[in-house]
């Protein structure tokens, strides 16, 4: 299906939107951070300042800068800055091990990485084999306001009463962006790369997509559009900034459209509360258990969710219901909540959206203005018929460019501007889509992506394992969760428990196999791919 074109906007980078509201509303609040207000003109200082601070190490157009760190007010500095001089933002996950930070890290051949002080271990452990040349590092406390307004996760108070310390080689990424440097105006295309976010593509280690300035203004419009976000809004930023979802919703359209965002260090039910009920948040982008888990909060009758007008959740884990959205809407009485799209990092996500006035639950909604949906037969090419099952392909302009130093695998998933994307599903006669499943062998859990090869190639690292397969095991709280099967070395000795608690060390704790299995030897075709379905089986 495809819908008209959005109203037209200013057709600029991103960053340029914050140029714009720093100058013409400086005052205005960027963004909230248990009770500390940051403007507009001091993020856009703060960015203006890194930024030039890159450019003085060396960096320019073009070149990779990861960020690694939580959901934070410098993230959105560091975000910008990099952005400003046409440098490509490299989001890392935070849960990453040493194994998972340093494969990204070299993928990339990066040389500069922003860190938060607390993950500076691991980052010390990949620098001595990686291209690594330049570390600012960040402290959450930092920007911290003497009293909050919002109960702090204990990490977070924690971080207010450690030491502060900036190692003798890593740069102070406070004092950079407090210089009040500007950086070197640099020409900056719609086309050109802006973010490389990792992700499986269809097959195979995880991969950088590669996705332009462009592609982030489009879906950014099409998000705050589709979904009613104006300047006068207060949004709710819980979602993981470097996921594209938590991107899209709490770094680009705030910005976009000069709202206020409260940002979470993470999601805590009361916090969460107190957030909607002292900053009177209007927007809300949330996961469904999150939205459960406020509704079990003691004492939740007493907090005012009355300002919360838009509330769209993605089902990861739980699937929200009419009955779940109602349950919500006794506790916050004006507020409309719905499935929230379809997407994927590919295509900077939200390629659907669901029109409050008329959700059709068990839906996905229907395509955002400008994306086109087509549900194919996987073996003729041909599209299925209305209310068929298919693969779902799209094109748009959000469309990434391909993947980062992998043409096979941009030639299997981007054929003549439609992105495949291993994912089944159908579409009614309204233009409706419902998702079905997955072709592709990715393990969701909890709404992280678990790529399997990934995990197998940890898993072989440990001296006693001699092969390793994961699939997705069923799991009523997570959705999935990794299960293993491992092949021992001859004559050693292991169990089940102790690699857990390996994996555990060695990788984020949502791709750790939560059930293990010892066999003899893996299926596996003859040319020594190894038989996944057969595992499950």
């Amino acid at each position: 299906m495809e819908t008209t074109q959005l109203p037209d906007r200013p057709q600029q980078p991103l960053h340029e939107y914050l140029r714009t509201h720093a100058r013409e509303r400086g005052d205005h609040p960027a963004c909230v951070w248990y009770g500390r207000s940051l403007s507009y003109a001091e993020l856009d200082a703060a960015s203006d300042a890194f930024a030039a601070r890159l450019q003085a190490i060396g960096v320019r157009k073009g070149d990779p800068v990861v960020l690694f760190l939580n959901n934070c007010p410098q993230y959105l500095a560091a975000h910008y800055g990099i952005q400003k001089i046409g440098a490509i933002v490299c989001p890392s996950g935070p849960l990453n091990k040493e194994h998972e930070l340093a494969y990204q890290v070299n993928d990339l051949k990066a040389r500069v990485i922003v860190a938060a002080s607390s993950l500076m271990p691991v980052v010390d452990k990949v620098r001595a084999a990686s291209a690594l040349e330049h570390v600012f590092v960040v402290h959450y406390a930092d920007l911290l306001p003497a009293t909050t307004t919002i109960d702090m996760p204990a990490d977070l108070a924690a971080a207010q009463r450690e030491p502060r310390n900036v190692p003798s080689d890593c740069e102070d990424f406070l004092a950079v962006t407090k210089t009040g440097q500007r950086p070197t105006p640099v020409e900056v295309s719609l086309d050109d790369v802006a973010l490389m976010t990792y992700t499986s593509g269809t097959t195979g280690l995880p991969k950088g997509a590669m996705l332009s300035y462009g592609n982030a203004l489009f879906k950014t419009r099409a998000a705050a559009d589709c979904n009613g976000v104006t300047g006068s809004d207060v949004l709710l930023s819980i979602a993981p900034l470097y996921h594209i979802a938590g991107m899209l919703m709490g770094v680009n359209v705030p910005v976009f459209t000069g709202a206020t965002s409260v940002l979470l260090h993470r999601f805590e039910p009361r916090a969460a509360l107190q957030a909607i009920d002292r900053y009177k948040v209007s927007w809300w982008y949330s996961i469904a258990p999150m939205n459960v888990a406020c509704m079990q909060v003691e004492g939740i009758a007493g907090f005012d969710l009355s300002s919360l007008r838009m509330n769209p959740v993605t089902s990861f884990g739980i699937t929200f219901t009419e009955p779940l959205a109602q349950q919500w809407r006794g506790f916050a009485n004006n507020c409309s909540s719905f499935e929230a799209a379809y997407g994927l990092s590919e295509t900077h996500t939200c390629d659907t959206y669901t029109p409050h006035h008329a959700p059709r639950w068990g839906t996905q909604g229907i395509a955002v203005p400008g994306v086109t949906i087509r549900i194919i037969d996987t073996d003729t090419g041909e599209d299925k018929p209305v209310g068929e099952v298919g693969e779902i392909v799209l094109t748009s302009a959000g469309s990434f460019k391909g993947y980062w130093n992998k043409p096979e695998a941009t030639a299997a998933t981007l054929r003549n501007g439609w992105v495949h994307t291993g994912d089944m599903g159908k579409l009614d006669a309204d233009g409706y889509l419902t998702f079905i499943g997955r072709f592709k062998e990715m393990i969701k859990v909890s709404g992280y992506s678990v790529f399997p090869e990934e995990v197998e190639t940890i898993l072989i690292k440990h001296p006693a394992v001699a092969q390793a397969a994961v699939i997705a095991q069923p799991d009523a709280d997570k959705g999935e969760v990794v299960k293993a099967f491992i092949v021992r070395k001859p004559g050693a000795e292991l169990d089940a428990d102790a690699l857990v608690a390996w994996s555990r060390e060695n990788m984020a704790s949502y791709k750790a196999p939560r059930a293990v299995r010892f066999i003899d030897a893996l299926p596996t075709t003859g040319a020594g791919k190894v038989l996944r379905r057969l595992l499950k089986d």
